[in-house]
């Protein structure tokens, strides 16, 4: 590819739709895979995206857990990916949470992070999508002007009764059917 042109990119919400969620993993020891996630991320490398997690972690404003435990957690993604033949390009989280440590520019569904991701990785928004298993997610997609997925992993089947002002472009049932059909 030439430098002139733009890269896709999945953005992928990280709990719920790459790993279980758990409600505010706080250890290592606690990070599972969805099943299919990781054939998903190779499927979507294999068809030419970038693979970027934009997530919130709300658990460190909270105090659940310090900065060093999240990047533990990534690490043991990273390995688990890599050991699997798969790299992500980039993450990018949120450490913030508007009761505890006030207001910020960085939090979904402001798209600050994806937004941080397009200019670092020369990313054409209109050939990406935003992938995650709440409305909140799909609003960040809505935001960003790249197309908005929600997958019925996670919260996304009590979320999909939710829909109504903010609606995904497609529903799947998790990321490696997303994955699969795109």
């Amino acid at each position: 590819m030439k430098k002139s042109e733009k890269e896709k990119a999945i953005f992928l919400d990280r709990d719920g739709v790459v790993n279980k969620e758990v409600g505010y993993l706080s250890s290592p020891k606690n990070f599972e895979f969805i099943e299919g996630s990781i054939e998903a991320l190779k499927i979507l490398k294999r068809k030419g995206f970038l693979l970027i997690v934009i997530t919130n972690q709300a658990g460190i404003a909270r105090g659940y857990f310090p900065e060093k435990t999240l990047e533990r957690i990534h690490d043991k993604m990273i390995k688990r990916l890599k050991q699997n033949g798969v790299e992500l390009d980039d993450i990018y989280y949120c450490p913030h949470h508007p009761d505890f440590s006030g207001p910020c520019d960085c939090r979904k569904p402001n798209p600050r992070m994806i937004l941080k991701a397009v200019l670092k990785h020369n990313i054409d928004l209109t050939s990406s999508y935003m992938v995650g298993d709440t409305l909140n997610d799909v609003q960040t997609g809505k935001n960003a002007k790249c197309k908005k997925v929600l997958v019925l992993t996670g919260y996304g089947k009590e979320e999909q009764n939710e829909i109504g002002q903010i609606i995904p472009d497609m529903i799947f049932k998790n990321l490696k059917e997303f994955a699969i059909n795109i």
